[in-house]
């Protein structure tokens, strides 16, 4: 049977002796200690949570460190993201301390020990889940947390940044239409995530504007990696009928998609007009440079962060939902379709 939640405070003395521990191996549990046995660690947790223990600002002790939460550390999005938050803690005299979370969607328990041992300044979480009984425990240490570009919905009550995803969608799909494009597809990412939800949200919203009917056949669900850009390009690219344009729900599928086309023998413009999403360093590399949207990846880490210092502060910010402009860049990678003549070979 659950136990029902108390309104009163309880100090922690009572709650060793509800516990049957000492009130220094709450103090150990409070402070992240690996020497306390799982299960005690939990009838502790289950207590503090019941008797809605907070600890009083005045009596936090914090390092001088940031810590700065990844899922995956293998792309160039995530040194972009590093960047805008050496920016905002270097004139905070605070360190950085990097880790990638060992579960896909978010990190986990033990993750939350090293910060409680750490005592870290704050927390930033990029594209995580942040589970409720992970986001209780820091709160109840009055460890402050910011998530940025949140996988899934957090809340109203989770302080968070992100990008105009929806507006970005919109924009790269009506620049295809506006060229004169009418079979556009679309790379998204997993579906799972908010952001890859809302971008191919506005990819469809634009297509319905444009009183074309939205086509299941053109559109693929990616995880943001080259080779599944690669990959679905090669699917999208061998319809008979294939995409004249494609959407990539993110630049490095955008460049997977550019190897498909070259597989295939397809030139960019020319035969395939290709459209990305976040403006990495690299677009403006390739040939042909790409046209993708703009998300400010390092201002909304810069954001983040500065957030999460107020946070610590004691600073209550005006809203705890901070969302940034996109904006479409315009370069190669997008021209008009080619004609057909009737009885005639495609122009080239």
């Amino acid at each position: 049977m659950q136990e029902e939640p108390v309104t009163r405070a309880a100090t922690l003395a009572e709650i060793a002796q509800e516990a049957g521990v000492s009130a220094p191996t709450v103090s150990k549990v409070l402070n992240g200690r690996a020497d306390v046995a799982p299960a005690t660690r939990e009838r502790v947790e289950e207590l503090l949570q019941r008797y809605g223990y907070r600890r009083r600002r005045g009596n936090r002790q914090t390092s001088p460190l940031l810590e700065l939460v990844f899922h995956e550390l293998e792309s160039a999005w995530a040194v972009e993201v590093i960047r805008g938050v050496e920016n905002a803690v270097r004139e905070e005299g605070l360190s950085i301390v990097l880790s990638e979370s060992a579960e896909r969607h978010g990190p986990g328990q033990s993750w939350v020990d090293g910060v409680l041992a750490r005592r870290p300044t704050g927390v930033v979480l990029v594209l995580s889940d942040l589970d409720r009984s992970l986001r209780e425990q820091l709160a109840r240490r009055d460890i402050p947390f910011v998530v940025m570009d949140p996988a899934g919905d957090p809340g109203q009550e989770v302080p968070a940044v992100g990008t105009t995803n929806w507006d970005g969608g919109l924009a790269a799909t009506r620049h295809l239409l506006d060229l004169g494009h009418r079979r556009i597809g679309l790379i998204g990412g997993p579906a799972r995530m908010m952001c890859s939800r809302a971008r191919a949200d506005g990819y469809r919203a634009a297509l319905d504007m444009a009183g074309l009917p939205y086509d299941p056949e053109l559109v693929r669900e990616g995880d943001f990696h080259h080779e599944s850009g690669r990959l679905l390009g090669l699917e999208l690219l061998g319809l008979p009928d294939r995409p004249t344009a494609v959407f990539a729900g993110n630049d490095l599928q955008a460049l997977g998609l550019y190897e498909a086309a070259r597989e295939l023998g397809l030139r960019i413009p020319e035969d395939l007009s290709v459209v990305g999403f976040d403006d990495l360093p690299l677009a403006r590399w390739v040939g042909p440079p790409l046209t993708t949207v703009r998300q400010p990846l390092t201002e909304m880490a810069e954001v983040a962060t500065r957030l999460v210092i107020d946070l610590a502060r004691g600073v209550r910010p005006g809203t705890l939902r901070v969302d940034l402009a996109t904006s479409l860049v315009q370069r190669s990678s997008t021209a008009p379709p080619r004609t057909v003549v009737p009885g005639r070979a495609e122009r080239g």
